[in-house]
């Protein structure tokens, strides 16, 4: 059954003008999706990829991994990483994508899963938009297709008022669909897609038709650890993916590696002062997270309480990118620990009761006692008044 051509069209991610209707640039959106905001660097390898690939792909899954992991290309082109981590976690999700399994990123909020999700799709298929966002109202609709409901009223069930989810866009023209947060999706939802990842068809039983998939589809799904319990996957579902785990940064550079990377991009695009400039801090932001996150400080002599959030790397590129524009708008646009120091407070406290005991005694335990650290202290001390 083919996919009506006006809503079929490949999910090019370019958002139309409001006004006269065309097409955004990469430089006129404040993010562009992956494919328009590295478009040079997957034109790059495209060039120098002479490896073979699966069908439908843009690159061949060496390109695909290099272009996650970051490297330099014969002609001196450098492909900046994406992703910081074991390189063996990325070549089994790039394998997993070449074959007839789906792809499942699981690990707890922070762990780039979401990030990696569409970078993976904008290297395999150019286009990393055919993507479902779960929430606990999404809707069956959403994962299989839709009705043109003034269509179906006056002509009823017909290909022109079939409106194709991205899941079945990205069936019929083989490329690849993301779900984002598939346990926050109601369970019968869900199940949906136990028929799309096991029989590759998708039926229209309205029309007494299918979609079948063809060469190239495959599917991304991504869920985190402090999900299970809110709509667990079915063994039948789970069955379908193949489930790569996404841990935390390893070591406290890795992770000051990945919140510079991080914050340096959104500086750009936002007009903040470079990183350089607040490297000390990003440092010590990376350091009071993982230290609350372990329950340990650094050392491994002092034992600290742990509060009720994740105090995820995600969570530490948002304080340091709020402590930038701070800097920016307020300060001399030098990043320092006044500047930071409100955001680690709504970071860390998210529990009023609770949480903020917590934070009084690592203060007063670790932070008040460390070479290095008073002005931060004082900082800290100020907004937790």
């Amino acid at each position: 059954m083919p996919v009506p051509e006006t809503i079929a069209q490949p999910g090019s991610g370019v958002d139309q003008d409001t006004g006269p209707g065309r097409p955004r640039t990469a430089t006129e959106v404040l993010r562009p999706h992956a494919e328009h905001a590295f478009a040079d660097e997957l034109a790059a390898l495209a060039a120098a990829d002479d490896r073979p690939r699966p069908a439908r792909w843009r690159l061949s899954p060496w390109a695909v991994a290099t272009y996650l992991l970051g490297g330099t290309l014969p002609d001196g082109t450098v492909i900046t990483p994406k992703y910081v981590g074991p390189r063996r976690i990325v070549e089994v999700a790039v394998t997993t994508l070449a074959t007839d399994r789906a792809l499942l990123l699981l690990g707890v909020p922070g762990t780039a899963k979401t990030w990696v999700s569409e970078h993976l799709a904008a290297a395999v298929s150019g286009d990393s938009t055919l993507l479902v966002q779960g929430t606990a109202g999404t809707p069956e609709e959403a994962v299989r297709y839709g009705w043109n409901y003034a269509q179906l009223l006056a002509h009823g069930p017909s290909e022109d008022a079939l409106v194709p989810s991205p899941v079945m866009r990205a069936m019929a023209q083989g490329m690849t669909a993301r779900v984002e947060e598939l346990t926050r999706i109601p369970a019968d939802v869900q199940d949906t897609l136990i028929t799309i990842l096991s029989e590759k068809t998708l039926p229209v039983p309205e029309l007494g038709q299918e979609v079948q998939a063809v060469p190239g589809f495959n599917l991304i799904a991504t869920a985190n650890d402090r999900d299970r319990g809110v709509n667990e996957l079915s063994s039948a579902l789970r069955r379908r993916f193949n489930t790569v785990v996404l841990p935390l940064p390893a070591s406290p550079e890795a992770e000051v590696d990945i919140v510079a990377r991080r914050v340096e991009q959104l500086g750009r695009s936002l007009a903040l002062p470079p990183v350089p400039d607040g490297a000390d801090e990003i440092r010590r932001v990376v350091t009071v997270f993982r230290e609350l996150r372990d329950g340990v400080t650094t050392d491994g002599r002092t034992r600290v309480k742990s509060p009720s959030g994740t105090l995820s790397t995600a969570e530490a590129i948002s304080v340091v990118t709020g402590g930038l524009a701070l800097a920016a708008h307020f300060g001399d646009g030098v990043l320092r620990p006044a500047d930071i120091a409100a955001g680690i407070l709504g970071a860390v406290v998210r529990d009023p009761a609770a949480d903020r005991v917590v934070w009084q005694e690592y203060l007063e335990t670790v932070v008040r006692e460390r070479d290095g650290w008073k002005d931060f202290y004082r900082a800290c001390r100020e907004v937790s008044a």
